[in-house]
């Protein structure tokens, strides 16, 4: 089987995105299958470093934290795309990931060249676009090339039940599976450090997250713990709504903010800290997101301070039944404040975090989900031939 992955990010690029896609890849050039990538140059600095598959990279704009992200840096990526896709190999399927403007493209040169293509959908775009300031006309362009692209694919497949539940809303009826979320053991093992006074948030920091409200609670749990640090791993377009607030109320020189790193730079980070935490801002048209990166800390063994709705919550009551996962509450200060005290003054010991990074490998292995989507791509490249 031949399959081309088409994705503006990829590995080595810090992100949940890249490692998912990954792991896809890994699994399909285990199966003996032929793996093409074709994504976008990684950010300077940072080196391809291919484990069987092809991969074929293009440069691009990135906004100024280094990300593809915003719709110069998109066309920059699905304009070469179109040719790019048009002139491979003809492969048996292509696995697409996000954003809808990829979508259209990959719709349009796999219909002109009959080639099947499953659609990764682990969220709404244009549901997501609505927490940002922007125009109802573009959020209707955006919903419009989405929905485009989600129906022309052969196949889709998404994170949650919640997620499928709003593809059918949206009028996606097309064959559809849910493959759930993983973490990958083998980038985030259960690791051990020496234990520090600091709270970690890593990954991106959307209007969709809120990550601001972690400044608000801090700023009280402080008063009675003023030797912490919160530390922001990562990027996003909020990063300046959180700097402002961190310095309106005073709290600036306990909060750093460091650029993505690797898993392998990641680990040290996440072993040592009281726990890592995770938001989903209160959202009619975004609460059944999961914080996908709450999955590595508990890999890592690092409990996960989780505000928010969502199916999170569910996923740290589900684990704190057999192991000491964290803590999930509501989207308020106060609440996530006496969180962060709970956490700071009773930490895992050493067997227990040991103890949740060994559950999640059994319970919540991305090596699972990876499979899962397999199965799909072949069913949709057997319907080709």
């Amino acid at each position: 089987m031949r399959v081309t992955i088409v994705s503006r990010i990829y590995r080595p690029e810090p992100a949940a995105a890249s490692i998912y896609l990954g792991a896809v890849a890994d699994e399909l050039c285990a199966q003996g299958a032929e793996v093409d990538v074709l994504t976008a140059a990684p950010p300077h600095g940072s080196v391809v470093e291919p484990r069987g598959e092809r991969v074929r990279t293009f440069p691009v704009l990135r906004d100024a934290n280094g990300y593809v992200r915003g719709y110069l840096p998109y066309l920059s990526f699905d304009i070469p795309l179109a040719f790019r896709l048009l002139f491979i190999r003809r492969p048996d399927v292509v696995l697409m990931e996000p954003p809808p403007t990829t979508g259209f493209v990959v719709r349009v040169i796999c219909a002109l060249r009959r080639i099947p293509y499953v659609y990764d959908a682990a969220d709404i775009w244009s549901d997501a676009a609505q927490l940002e300031p922007v125009s109802s006309v573009v959020i209707s362009v955006l919903r419009s090339m989405e929905r485009f692209g989600l129906r022309g694919a052969a196949h889709v497949v998404t994170i949650s039940r919640g997620v499928l539940d709003r593809l059918r809303a949206l009028g996606v009826d097309g064959p559809a599976t849910v493959t759930g979320f993983g973490a990958d053991t083998r980038e985030f093992p259960p690791t051990i450090a020496a234990p520090q006074q600091l709270f970690v948030y890593a990954g991106s920091y959307s209007p969709a997250h809120g990550a601001e409200i972690l400044i608000d609670a801090f700023a009280r749990f402080l008063v009675d713990h003023p030797g912490f640090t919160l530390r922001f791993i990562g990027n996003g377009s909020e990063r300046p709504t959180v700097e402002e607030r961190a310095e309106a109320l005073g709290v600036s020189a306990h909060v750093e903010y460091l650029d993505p790193v690797p898993p392998s730079e990641l680990l040290p980070h996440l072993a040592a800290a009281a726990a890592s935490l995770a938001t989903i801002k209160p959202s009619a048209v975004y609460e059944y997101s999961y914080a996908s990166k709450a999955f590595s800390s508990l890999a890592v063994g690092c409990p996960v301070l989780f505000a928010g709705p969502g199916p999170t919550a569910t996923l740290l009551e589900e684990a704190n039944r057999e192991v000491r996962a964290g803590i999930a509450c509501g989207y308020e200060a106060d609440e996530i404040a006496a969180a962060m005290r709970r956490l700071a003054d009773d930490r895992p010991s050493v067997p227990e975090r040991l103890a949740l990074g060994e559950w999640t490998a059994r319970e919540h292995s991305m090596s699972t989900v990876v499979r899962r989507v397999v199965d799909v791509l072949r069913v949709a490249a057997r319907g080709r031939r």
